[in-house]
């Protein structure tokens, strides 16, 4: 047992991640998953050296909908309709 008390053995990645063997990883696969998604490094080994490391798969974030900003902005009619100042719109002609 390591020093953590979870079986965890010297930690080859630096990171404080807890190493459990196959054998153990089958054994405890549930508890091991719960640790991963609560944000804890897992690292299983084959033959003493590490082979996998158990991760959560990160949740997508909410699918954008249309339309969801809908009176929640707003612009005057001149932002798009009004006219150019003649800078600019010297530059958008190719003019100098």
């Amino acid at each position: 047992m390591g020093s953590n008390g979870r079986g965890a053995r010297n930690d080859p990645t630096g990171k404080g991640a807890a190493i459990k063997t196959i054998r153990q990883a089958k054994a405890q696969l549930s508890k091991l998953i719960a640790r991963a998604e609560a944000g804890e490094e897992i690292v299983i080994a084959r033959g003493g050296q590490p082979a996998v490391k158990l991760t959560p798969i990160r949740k997508r974030a909410t699918k954008r909908r249309f339309g969801a900003l809908k009176g929640k902005l707003s612009l005057p009619d001149a932002f798009f309709f009004g006219p150019l100042p003649e800078e600019e719109l010297k530059l958008w002609e190719g003019g100098d």
